[in-house]
């Protein structure tokens, strides 16, 4: 393992008593690097007394799932996928912006029923210390399910969870955050899996012609807003390319496509949120 600073592995020694101690656990795997970290540490303290569990829906972006399961094998639990319905619900699919709530209660709900199936003691999530100073309503939904947060209750925060992931040679450990694609969608427009099938095709495509991390936004009336680091804005505009971008988000079903001059920023529809809603689930 790469040597880590005596802090952290102090953190590392206490993630992994957390979860020995456990006996047991189910493990919401998204396949991130968060979630990556939690799922190793468990085999490490727990060994075959752990469950991979991956939600599968239309808000999941292509690739995922195989990465996921990819990653599952190179740690080498069991890896189970189960079939979420957040899209039965009007809430979800209203996309305030408490969604992401409704999302992970579904989520949790299942967890918890196969949990019990399983025999396994408790479900854990990849929440990590820096998540609970930003807006996150799914961790409303974790509390009220008494999942619990290992790696922020050992206050481990986002750049030590790629620490520990490079140390454990983790594949993830440099991977881009990847949220799921409803979060893609501004508030007040309706999250449809012909919208998100739209983005994540539009993002694929942008991925074919070498940019790197990104987001493309969608906004009412069918409008792309297209984010790329600030230094890969004027690639993007080199002729040829937006041509291209253009004719495609086109045939995706785009009206308008648009480029952020502000360029990539990982969560920004947040700043739409009115601020008693960030209070809410601050």
């Amino acid at each position: 393992m790469r040597e880590l600073s005596q802090n952290l592995a102090a953190k590392r020694d206490r993630l992994l008593k957390m979860l020995a101690d456990y006996g047991s656990c189910a493990v919401a795997f998204s396949g991130g690097v968060d979630s990556a970290v939690v799922a190793k540490a468990a085999q490490v303290a727990l060994g075959d007394k752990v469950l991979l569990v991956t939600g599968t829906s239309a808000a999941l972006a292509d690739g995922e799932l195989a990465a996921a399961r990819e990653l599952a094998a190179f740690i080498g639990v069991r890896h189970v996928e189960i079939a979420t319905e957040e899209f039965d619900n009007p809430s979800y699919v209203a996309n305030a912006p408490d969604r992401c709530y409704h999302c992970k209660s579904e989520l949790y709900t299942q967890l918890d029923q196969l949990a019990e199936r399983a025999g396994m003691n408790v479900v854990v999530n990849g929440a990590n210390a820096d998540d609970l100073s930003d807006y996150r309503p799914g961790m409303q939904a974790a509390s009220e399910h008494r999942v619990r947060s290992p790696l922020a209750e050992c206050g481990i925060t986002k750049q030590e969870v790629r620490e520990l992931a490079a140390a454990w040679k983790l594949t993830v450990a440099e991977k881009p955050a990847a949220p799921c694609l409803s979060s893609r969608v501004a508030y007040g427009q309706e999250v449809t899996p012909e919208r998100l099938a739209m983005i994540d095709q539009a993002e694929q495509f942008l991925h074919s012609l070498g940019f790197g991390e990104l987001r493309v936004r969608y906004h009412a009336g069918d409008m792309a807003r297209i984010e790329v680091p600030i230094d890969e804005i004027a690639e993007l505009c080199d002729d040829d390319v937006r041509a291209a971008v253009v004719q495609e988000f086109a045939r995706l079903g785009f009206k308008f496509i648009t480029l952020d001059l502000a360029g990539f920023r990982s969560g920004n529809l947040n700043r739409l949120i009115a601020p008693e809603e960030l209070l809410r689930f601050s």
